[in-house]
């Protein structure tokens, strides 16, 4: 099992950056690919970008494809979001996921870890 610890949400103006990590532990991290996902009140957790075991392999939400980058550094356990040119509609509780193998998928049921989640608010 993989222990998920999310951090550096916070408030921030339109078009404004954040750098999200995700610390884990209590397994191997470099056998699960990774992925972030968002949530916002009223509505259901979606993709956001995902990340393979070795960090070659990425994929992107339509909507945040060119101003989000995941990236990861296996030798400190750790997966990251920057996030560029925030937009109020990015705001929503953001969270973590791992899921053991190579594939790299963008749908909430293919993982099994789960952060506590980490919240973005973005003022106009």
């Amino acid at each position: 099992q993989v222990q998920l610890v999310e951090s550096g949400g916070g408030l921030v103006q339109a078009g404004g950056s954040l750098r999200l990590s995700c610390a884990a532990s209590g397994s191997t991290f470099s056998g699960y690919a990774m992925g972030w996902f968002r949530q916002a009140p009223g509505k259901e957790r979606e993709f956001v970008a995902a990340i393979s075991r070795s960090g070659g392999s990425t994929r992107y939400a339509d909507s945040v494809k060119g101003r989000f980058t995941i990236s990861r550094d296996n030798a400190k356990n750790t997966v990251f979001l920057q996030i560029n040119s925030l937009k109020p509609e990015d705001t929503a509780v953001y969270y973590c996921a791992a899921r053991f193998g190579l594939a790299v998928f963008t749908i909430t049921r293919e993982y099994g870890y789960w952060g506590q989640g980490t919240q973005i608010t973005v003022s106009s």
